[in-house]
C-alpha cells in the first residue's frame, strides 16, 4: 500500500460540507497508511477557531505517535525555491502567483520525498508544481 496525505483542499471542503469525521481519519484511508503534512497542519491551524485549534492539537499529537507527520526538510525548502524558479520562467512571475504556490510546492516536494502520493482538490496548482517536480498526486 502505497502512503497518502490529503492536501488542505480536501481537509476544507470536508469541514465545509460538516463531515468532522475527517479529523478523525488518522490510520488508514482508501486503504493506504495515512501521513499529514505539517504545511497542511499550519494552514488548517490558520483557519481555525479556538475550538478548532484544540481539535488540531489532538489530530497532530495523533500524527505525531505515529511517526508520521511529514514536516519538509531543509533542502525541500531550497527545492521549492527552484521549482517555484522553474514554474516563473516557463509561465510568468506575475501569472503564477509564487508566494501563493509556496506552501503547496513545499507539500509536494516533502511528498515526493517520501514517495507518498497526495491527494487534493486543487488540480491546477499541484499539476503546476508536478511539471517541474516528481509530485505524484491524485484528484478526490
Amino acid at each position: 500500500m502505497q502512503p497518502i496525505l490529503f492536501d488542505t483542499s480536501v481537509y476544507i471542503t470536508a469541514l465545509r460540507q460538516g463531515e468532522t469525521a475527517v479529523l478523525g481519519t488518522r490510520n488508514v484511508a482508501y486503504g493506504s497508511p495515512l501521513w499529514l503534512s505539517a504545511v497542511v497542519l499550519e494552514e488548517l491551524y490558520a483557519g481555525a477557531d479556538a475550538r478548532g485549534r484544540k481539535r488540531l492539537a489532538k489530530f497532530e499529537r495523533d500524527f505525531v505517535k505515529v511517526n508520521r507527520l511529514l514536516v519538509p526538510e531543509a533542502n525541500e525548502w531550497s527545492r521549492t525555491g527552484a521549482v517555484l524558479a522553474q514554474i516563473g520562467e516557463k509561465y510568468g512571475y506575475e501569472k503564477i502567483g509564487r508566494a501563493r504556490l509556496t506552501n503547496d510546492t513545499l507539500i509536494g516536494t516533502s511528498a515526493a520525498r517520501q514517495g507518498i502520493v497526495l491527494l487534493t482538490k486543487n488540480a491546477r496548482d499541484f499539476g503546476l508544481i508536478a511539471e517541474f517536480c516528481p509530485l505524484q498526486y491524485q484528484l478526490v
